[in-house]
């Protein structure tokens, strides 16, 4: 039997890590492999039950962990802010920042309070909102900010005429664009570092194809009978084929957190057929997300939405 992948990781005692969705999944996964490796771990999650939950499992694995859960929404620009101005307060400098959290394909379209389409506004707007808040923080810690994306990007297009999908929605379209905006987003804070001398070095990784509760969560909302979308990826993982574990999946953007040979302004994937599975490698930028006019375009208008203006925070 093949081995799995793996890596290591250095010693990262006396690091700040704050991971979103950090409750389930791969974002659990590497919340567990970082305070394994010492570091302290914030785990911003919607669900205060579901965070003590994701707490206890990872005081199981690494009973020294030093590890804590906050609530945020991130479909909540208030909720955002809320969080943000928590981790202020506290005034730890942030080493480590990874947008992990994210809703994938809801049959129906969803808005948020804040009117934004849920999957452009969770994945993409709320996480953009709360690293512009944190700029003070992540400055101060020369952080590593590391925004998960996926291979939907690939194939994914920005309506800018229809940003949140109101005109024409699509589950799997509208998820693509939101994932191919974490892409772009990650590029072009990177490069406004380097311009601005900000120290942040910012980059993207994705897990491939990965058996999490991603897969039920989103494409059962709206719906009256469960999406098959899980039934069908469990079937493909006891095959063995195009599926690997959340085990797997997390090393990618483990390998873009941690890894001291990890680089700003690229991104980090599967090494296997289809960027499906595999472990850890710098995969070549999407041509969906080559354009620098595209990815300007982007945090302009997203600065707009979500009132953030990370000129402001520095």
């Amino acid at each position: 039997m093949k081995k799995p992948y793996d890596m290591s990781v250095p010693d990262l005692h006396g690091r700040l890590a704050v991971v979103t969705g950090g409750s389930d999944g791969i974002g659990l996964k590497l919340a567990q492999r970082l305070a394994l490796a010492g570091a302290e771990v914030i785990l911003p999650v919607r669900s205060a039950v579901k965070g003590d939950m994701a707490l206890e499992q990872i005081r199981s694995a690494v009973p020294r962990a030093v590890i804590s859960s906050r609530v945020v929404d991130l479909a909540s620009l208030a909720s955002v802010k809320s969080l943000a101005d928590t981790l202020l307060t506290e005034g730890r400098p942030i080493n480590f920042l990874v947008n992990n959290a994210g809703v994938m394909a809801p049959a129906t379209r969803h808005t948020t309070a804040d009117g934004f389409e849920l999957q452009f506004a969770t994945n993409h707007l709320g996480h953009m909102a709360l690293t512009g808040r944190l700029m003070l923080l992540l400055r101060a810690g020369e952080a590593r900010v590391t925004t998960v994306t996926s291979s939907a990007a690939r194939g994914a297009k920005i309506n800018w005429g229809d940003l949140q999908s109101a005109e024409r929605y699509s589950p799997v379209r509208s998820y693509g664009a939101s994932k191919l905006a974490n892409l772009l987003f990650a590029l072009e804070l990177d490069r406004r570092s380097r311009v601005g001398g900000w120290g942040i070095v910012s980059n993207a990784a994705h897990p491939g194809t990965t058996l999490t509760n991603l897969y039920a969560s989103g494409p059962n909302l709206g719906r009256n009978r469960p999406a098959p979308h899980e039934a069908i990826m469990r079937r493909l993982a006891s095959w063995g084929v195009l599926v690997h574990s959340a085990e797997a999946g997390m090393l990618s953007p483990l390998y873009a957190v941690a890894s001291p040979q990890a680089q700003g302004g690229a991104l980090y994937g599967p090494d296997g057929f289809g960027q499906f599975t595999g472990g850890p490698a710098e995969l070549s930028i999407y041509k969906s997300a080559l354009s620098a006019s595209d990815a300007t375009q982007l945090w302009q208008v997203s600065e707009r939405l979500t009132g953030v203006l990370f000129e402001t925070k520095v």
